[in-house]
């Protein structure tokens, strides 16, 4: 079977070892669709990683303004095909064209790669310190080894390898790429990756900057995961996918940044649901369901207290969920490990109230609402917190403020973890008992939002505990944090300053954000105080 060729040192070619192809699939037929792709084997991942590793010290060396117009580029390059883009995404996730793909997803895209390219020409991210007492400067500089990263299946453009925040992040610290497509999207991604080969061209950098590879086994995977040559792995996916990865990555040394799953616990406090209980219940619909529910900002547990409002709440949630029709999935394996996922829930002692069941054609799955008590919640809180990938939420009984804080200490680390209270104030005290319970297990605490949406924010913290992540020091959205994720501190002492990296210099023409002797400066003028 002909398969579409890689992207491997600047140049479009053919497997070297094709160990099998596989299509993309209609996730609302499970027809296979467009071309085939290559199954990679050993030959090719060492051909992409000695290909990056090749130019990994050219591009740590080249001028900010080169990575910047690079992005820029890149952004305009989207805009031109975004039709043609969206088109394809369209075809291989099932993800609506309007507004998902077209008016949401794709521009915020193109943000993340110029809000990338301002954190360049700024040096936001290298986080310049000098201390003149001492003689030492520091900042934050490119790894100058490749980024390794693999994306998710629930975002074909946001979190892409080839396009997405690990993506922006890694070539912002001036460092090579070799990024491994999701099997749910790969025509989407070789459309970018054809798109950023020509950026990368227009700017003047390496062209091997970036790498492409379709897709590869699970074994192959840890051994690329495990290679010394990398500099780091950025990985947005399943847990038991993630973790086997890091294993690899930990053995060699090399940091792996790891996003793994949440289940985003929301608590509604007595007094909201007093309030707009009815309103509560359809806006909690609406965030599981969106996009069929496979966000990791999902809310797949809800807190609710027992009584009377919090009945009604529940019997509208129900009615919902029981008149919505089968929600598309991205493929046959996210359907399985949904099925299993309820199942687990179910087990632990779950019990449905709304869905449960698989549609036709293609990959669907009713939206599916589960009940416990929070009694029966406490003494299995493990398989009570199973992800379920889609769809799928879980209520939890409580029967005050005080078990609610019970059951909030019960969780494992998440991404997210929100508080609904009441509008009039009476809910303030009992949001302190809750919060204090919830905000070390969680890395961005919501009030009176439902979790589902990230926005792309300096001050956004895409991360969290774990297992929601590998550790709780990182956010993957978000410039210019996300990009010292992909960075070394590097720190001189004595060094005359023609040898200084720029922004470490005394001379600050630029007006660069610096740390000089704990008062932050620029232009030289202090403007504020460490």
């Amino acid at each position: 079977m002909n398969a579409q060729p890689l992207l491997i040192g600047g140049e479009w070619r053919q497997a070297r070892e094709l160990l099998g192809a596989f299509r993309a699939e209609d996730p609302t037929t499970g027809d296979p669709i467009g071309p085939a792709f290559p199954l990679c084997g050993a030959a090719d991942l060492e051909a992409a990683i000695s290909a990056a590793s090749t130019v990994a010290n050219e591009l740590a060396a080249a001028p900010p303004e080169r990575i910047a117009a690079f992005l820029e580029a890149y952004a305009t390059g989207i805009e031109a095909n975004a039709e043609a883009l969206v088109d394809l995404a369209h075809a291989e996730t099932a993800l609506p064209k309007q507004p998902r793909l077209a008016t949401v997803e794709l521009p915020r895209t193109t943000n993340q790669l110029r809000l990338a390219a301002k954190a360049v020409r700024s040096y936001a991210w290298t986080q310049p310190v000098i201390d003149t007492a001492t003689g030492l400067r520091a900042h934050r500089a490119p790894l100058s080894k490749p980024v390794l990263v693999f994306g998710p299946n629930n975002f074909p453009f946001a979190f892409n390898a080839v396009a997405g925040s690990d993506f922006a992040s890694a070539i912002a610290a001036r460092n090579p790429v070799i990024a491994k497509a999701h099997p749910s999207h790969p025509a989407t991604s070789e459309r970018l990756a054809r798109i950023a080969l020509v950026a990368l061209q227009q700017a003047g950098l390496p062209s091997a900057s970036v790498q492409l590879l379709y897709h590869f086994d699970y074994a192959a995977g840890s051994r690329l995961a495990g290679d010394a040559r990398l500099g780091a792995v950025g990985f947005t996916g399943s847990r038991a996918g993630g973790l086997a990865l890091k294993a690899a990555a930990d053995k060699a040394g090399i940091p792996a940044y790891v996003e793994l799953s949440s289940v985003n616990p929301v608590f509604l406090l007595p007094g909201a649901l007093a309030e707009r209980g009815t309103a509560l219940a359809q806006e909690f619909f609406a965030s599981c369901t969106m996009g069929s529910g496979q966000f990791c900002t999902n809310p797949g547990v809800v807190i609710v207290p027992q009584g009377t409002d919090g009945d009604a709440f529940v019997a509208t949630a129900t009615s919902h969920f029981a008149a919505a029709a089968p929600s598309v999935l991205f493929s046959r394996g996210v359907l399985d490990h949904l099925q299993h996922g309820v199942a687990t829930l179910c087990e632990a002692g779950a019990e449905v109230l709304a869905g449960g069941t698989v549609g036709e054609p293609g990959f669907r799955y009713a939206p599916t609402l589960l009940s416990v008590d929070a009694d029966t919640f406490l003494r299995a809180p493990k398989a009570l917190q199973t992800e379920a990938f889609g769809p799928v939420s879980l209520l939890v009984r409580v029967r005050d403020v005080a078990q609610m804080a019970q059951v909030a200490q019960a969780f494992e680390g998440n991404l997210t973890g929100t508080i609904y209270s009441a509008i009039d104030g009476g809910d303030d005290t009992a949001w302190p008992t809750v919060a204090h319970a919830l905000r070390p297990r969680v890395g961005r605490l919501i009030g009176n939002r439902m979790p589902t949406g990230v926005a792309v924010s300096p001050a956004m913290n895409h991360g969290g505990p774990y297992p929601s992540t590998g550790h709780p020091g990182f956010t993957a959205v978000g410039m210019p944090a996300a990009i010292t994720r992909f960075t070394a501190l590097h720190s001189y002492d004595n060094v005359p300053e023609t040898q200084l990296p720029h922004e470490l210099r005394d001379g600050n023409p630029d007006g660069i954000a610096r740390l000089v002797d704990g008062v932050w400066r620029t232009n030289d003028l202090a403007h504020g105080a460490s």
